[in-house]
């Protein structure tokens, strides 16, 4: 089987080829066989031996049109025309079986002419955190990147300290961002700009291409699919930490996995990235910052577009996202109807665990235990504010029994969206430190736990726990 390479081909003057840089003594750890089955690759690819001689042997389906992207970004508000695939490279991309095309990407593949003088390497702890990270969002229902395998190494490279070098193939739709769009438009290379529109319409948006104004269809796409991206990651707690543009997907999905987080105790100001020191990237931020990004890519399609077009896209964006939060909200809720009196309750709910700051996941995962014909000690047990919770518990019972829905039924359907198990740091951090030690039986555990994230499991008590002090307070940075 071979691998296709249209954009290398057909976009050669956007990027240029680079080959992989081989690090000391590979070793091939993970594999995601489940994704590499839908993804019709072969199982015989995926070994220890052909990995290897496949990522270093410019001949291969993987390397012989391997190529870096170039591209910019807004990086904390500021534009940045410099950046590009400093340490990462499109090996290709294949079919799946629903005729689906998906990138192949090698993260910490080596220099590049965009690594900008850095080793092009990424380290062991970034490498497991992007793998879990994007299984678990994955798992959740959430878009994302999606991780196909992880190779390790005995490299030693320099960050903050000496880290272990490690690569990984991960896999999305395609690897263009906001930040290629912007690129080209800024620095006035409207040919190339105009095949890089053509390229995506007839590869990814053919729907779009289909439409009376392609470009106008286009960014809607854009637009919607965003604000669906990020009313998921508000509704179950998942700070990205770096929304960059250049770390924005054009098909709506986690893109870029840096310092992020999922909360613990909830707080809407939480910053997960500790090099955020204006809190730009906080929780509470994270849908504002995706309008503006998405005002920042629209200035790309200003030839194709009036302005009064491009306001008119843009406006789908807080319709879109208010939607999709609210009803992922009320079915974590348990409320199946949208109504002033349910967005009252959902609001209540979110104040009451705020201001004790409680543990967010666990907070819902208790929801899932209310009966509405019962007591329920245990949920007023959980707050502080025991009196307020009881009111509010009064009025969420009411609500439940007047919609009349069996609560066996219920209590189900809210196991089934309210997670037992979400990517907590600590955790991650425990796989790591064990992993850097050359263990990576707790990074496996942890990813087969992330992979049923709904499903109680005694096994699995210790994941479901909240963090000890010290794993809440955890400083998680760029350095990748």
């Amino acid at each position: 089987m071979n691998l296709d390479h249209l954009y290398a081909t057909q976009l050669g003057d956007l990027g240029a080829y680079t080959q992989p840089l081989e690090v000391a003594n590979p070793e091939l750890i993970e594999v995601n066989h489940t994704l590499r089955e839908a993804l019709q690759l072969p199982a015989s690819w995926f070994t220890q031996s052909t990995i290897t001689s496949m990522l270093f042997d410019n001949t291969s389906s993987f390397t012989k049109h391997s190529f870096a992207q170039k591209y910019g970004g807004h990086q904390f508000g500021g534009w940045n025309p410099d950046l590009g695939d400093g340490r990462g490279l499109l090996l290709g991309e294949t079919v799946d079986k629903n005729g689906q095309r998906w990138d192949l990407h090698l993260k910490g593949a080596g220099p590049t002419p965009y690594s900008r003088f850095a080793d092009g390497r990424a380290v062991l702890r970034s490498t497991l955190r992007e793998y879990l990270a994007s299984e678990a969002l994955h798992h959740l229902g959430i878009p994302t990147s999606r991780a196909l395998c992880l190779i390790t190494s005995d490299e030693l490279v320099y960050r903050e300290k000496q880290e272990r070098a490690a690569m990984m193939i991960r896999v999305s739709q395609s690897h263009i961002r906001f930040g290629h769009f912007e690129y080209f438009y800024h620095s006035g290379q409207t040919d190339k700009l105009e095949r890089l529109f053509n390229y995506s319409l007839e590869h990814h948006f053919l729907s779009c291409a289909k439409q009376q104004n392609p470009h106008f269809a286009m960014l809607e796409r854009i637009v919607q699919d965003t604000a669906t991206m990020i009313a998921k990651w508000q509704a179950f707690g998942f700070n990205h930490g770096v929304m960059n543009t250049d770390n924005m997907s054009m098909h709506g999905i986690t893109f870029d996995f840096g310092p992020y987080a999922f909360m613990d105790d909830f707080d809407p100001t939480f910053v997960c990235n500790h090099s955020d020191h204006h809190g730009r990237y906080a929780f509470e931020q994270q849908p504002g910052i995706g309008l503006w990004n998405l005002n920042a890519l629209a200035h790309a399609f200003t030839p194709y577009l009036s302005i009064e077009q491009i306001k008119e896209a843009l406006g789908k964006y807080e319709e879109q996202l208010l939607s999709e939060f609210s009803y992922l909200l009320r079915h974590r809720l348990g409320l199946y109807a949208a109504s002033p009196s349910t967005a009252d309750l959902i609001n209540r709910w979110l104040d009451l665990i705020s201001q004790d700051k409680r543990d967010y996941h666990i907070s819902f995962r208790l929801l899932c235990e209310v009966n509405e014909h019962q007591a329920n000690p245990q949920l007023v047990n959980h707050f502080i504010q025991r009196e307020a919770a009881q009111r509010w518990l009064n009025q969420y019972q009411q609500a439940l029994l007047e919609q009349n829905v069996p609560v066996e039924d219920r209590q189900n359907k809210m196991r089934g969206v309210n997670p037992q198990y979400v990517l907590r740091n600590y955790q991650a951090q425990l796989a790591i430190d064990a992993a850097e030690e050359g263990d990576f039986s707790r990074f496996k555990m942890f990813l087969q736990v992330l992979k049923q994230p709904f499903a109680s499991k005694p096994e699995y008590a210790d994941f479901a726990k909240a963090p000890p002090d010290w794993g809440k307070h955890m400083e998680i940075s760029c350095s990748s």
